[in-house]
């Protein structure tokens, strides 16, 4: 099992010095990685699910969050959860996301995309969100297509997406990204056997539509001539959550949780990771 903190700019804000000690802090405790979630637009009224979102939120762009992390740490990986995929124009994002992995030296490896839920953030940047799940398909096989290009250049012609003989270099360190996907919607869990390397699912489901998403997911992979096994599963878990609680996690197959500070105060803070890593025997540095 692997153990991951997530750092939210909305409710911890985003003094940079308090960003820079959380993430060397997680380091020093052993944390695998540190996530950063993403909205690009809010506005009054914008509800996820049945939580209003308060429209002066501050959600600082992940990567370019992620970039201060990376040149202020040394070992800590670097994910997203989630980055809103069908916002962002796949050329662009593999040029960035190849960027932020060479000059952290291979540690962009928990790239986490989800399609959005707010209409209105969809339609600010110019998306039909009826095509938001489509587009990320396609946005995905775009990054990896123009991540395992040679100087020939590679051609693609989608419903969204077209070009010929790109090239973009340079190429993220090892070749290519891992993609992982978040949702917690059927359509989700397809999205993870057809083209993800990982499931990271949200939402407050009961423990057997997880289940059941999760089967889909690993049935979806073996009929499309993917390894099943190969898909790591990552959950949400509580900075407080007791060693019993990860072993029955680990028994429905997940690999991987998150967990984020319950105080917004940066000594309380540090306090609760140290005593996360202890609980859990994290290999402190």
């Amino acid at each position: 099992m692997k153990f991951a903190v997530s750092y939210s700019t909305p409710y911890y804000g985003v003094d940079p010095d308090r960003l820079i000690a959380y993430a060397r802090h997680a380091e020093a405790c052993g944390f695998e990685a540190l996530y950063m979630p993403e909205h690009i637009a809010l506005y009054p009224g914008a509800m996820v699910g049945p939580v209003e979102l308060p429209p002066a939120l501050p959600y600082a762009d992940p990567l370019d969050s992620l970039s201060f992390v990376a040149a202020a740490t040394e070992r800590i990986l670097l994910g997203t959860g989630v980055l809103l995929l069908p916002y962002h124009h796949p050329v662009i994002l593999a040029k960035r996301l190849a960027t932020i992995d060479v000059l952290s030296k291979g540690r962009m490896r928990l790239l986490t995309v989800g399609v959005g839920a707010l209409p209105g953030e969809a339609a600010a940047v110019g998306v039909d969100f009826r095509t938001r799940g489509r587009r990320a398909d396609e946005a995905i096989d775009v990054m990896r297509l123009l991540w395992s290009g040679g100087e020939e250049g590679v051609s693609f012609k989608g419903e969204f997406f077209s070009f010929e003989n790109l090239c973009s270099f340079p190429q993220p360190a090892g070749g290519s990204l891992p993609v992982h996907i978040g949702g917690s919607s059927p359509a989700a869990a397809r999205r993870v056997g057809l083209r993800g390397d990982g499931y990271f699912p949200g939402g407050a489901l009961p423990p057997h539509v997880r289940g059941e998403q999760l089967d889909l997911a690993r049935s979806t992979a073996a009929e499309a001539g993917r390894d099943p096994a190969a898909l790591e599963y990552t959950r949400w878990g509580s900075m407080d959550m007791p060693v019993e609680r990860a072993e029955a996690f680990a028994a429905q197959g997940v690999t991987r949780i998150v967990v984020g500070a319950t105080s917004a105060d940066p000594v309380e803070q540090r306090d609760e990771m140290s005593a996360f890593a202890e609980r859990f025997g994290l290999p402190n540095t």
